[in-house]
């Protein structure tokens, strides 16, 4: 049996925006099941409102305020505040970074290819 391999731990880059911590919380955050379904929603339909996002997700006003909020402070989602009214009335709205799309990409999205690839290799 062949000894099992090395994980090298990647080395932030030089005069990082983010350290070890930030990365970490960011990866909390989408273990929870209803952030991922709010970043997953907002990677999938682009902007939207809070009130958009209560009825799609089927969650109550607070609670998805409570999520957005943890979304927002790891910097996976951002608030964008508008100068007019939109059709709707609103002046906010969310919309995922490009770190959130990196985390669903690269994190969970890799985590599921990697298992369809291993079923199909052994089905």
């Amino acid at each position: 049996m062949s000894p099992p391999e090395r994980y090298d731990v990647p080395k932030l880059p030089e005069n990082s925006v983010f350290d070890l911590e930030d990365y970490l919380a960011m990866q909390r955050a989408i273990g929870e099941k209803s952030r991922y379904r709010i970043l997953a929603e907002l990677l999938r339909e682009g902007e939207m409102s809070a009130t958009e996002l209560v009825e799609v997700l089927e969650m109550k006003s607070n609670t998805l305020h409570y999520h957005l909020d943890e979304l927002v402070d790891v910097g996976l989602v951002a608030n964008r505040k508008r100068k007019e009214r939109g059709a709707d009335g609103l002046y906010s709205y969310y919309v995922a970074t490009s770190l959130g799309s990196a985390v669903m990409q690269h994190g969970i999205g890799e985590l599921i290819r990697e298992e369809h690839d291993i079923r199909s290799r052994y089905s």
